[in-house]
């Protein structure tokens, strides 16, 4: 009974906070579990990262798929400073994705922070949701650093 009423928090924190993403993982969390199927729960939350990194893959990569993204405006990107600071500021991303992964793996707990923290920022800073992933990315830096500075 307590993870629903959480689930049904997050639906309100999420309407509340403009987060629809928020809002709708959490409806759809709680139809598996009225419909009584929590057999699934498991693999959503083993796979369910996996998923959504796919989907968000297939959004970027779209645009190629479409034909709006021609190799004159890949030249262009390349050729200019904003182009060369987006592909920097990509690789970053990536790198600190992957660091976001790799302690998700190693302490997988630290998710209910990284959820509370990205409802906070959404709510009360007009954030926008990125996901877990570059939240826990950027906690590893600020482990790290942490643990430089602290000893």
């Amino acid at each position: 009974m307590v993870g629903e009423i959480i689930l049904v928090g997050l639906i309100i924190i999420g309407l509340v906070g403009r987060s629809p993403i928020i809002a709708t993982a959490a409806c759809l969390l709680l139809a598996v579990k009225l419909v009584h199927l929590e057999r699934f729960l498991p693999a959503i939350e083993r796979r369910g990262l996996e998923i959504g990194l796919l989907f968000l893959t297939f959004s970027v990569l779209a645009p190629f798929a479409s034909g709006r993204i021609q190799s004159k405006e890949l030249l262009a990107a390349l050729s200019s400073w904003p182009g060369w600071l987006a592909l920097l500021g990509g690789a970053a991303a990536t790198y600190i994705n992957g660091k976001g992964l790799e302690l998700l793996k190693v302490d997988p707990q630290i998710i209910v922070g990284l959820v509370l923290g990205s409802i906070v920022g959404i709510v009360f800073m007009r954030g926008i949701p990125v996901g877990p992933l570059m939240a826990a990315g950027i906690t590893a830096i600020l482990y790290k650093l942490f643990k430089l500075v602290g000893g």
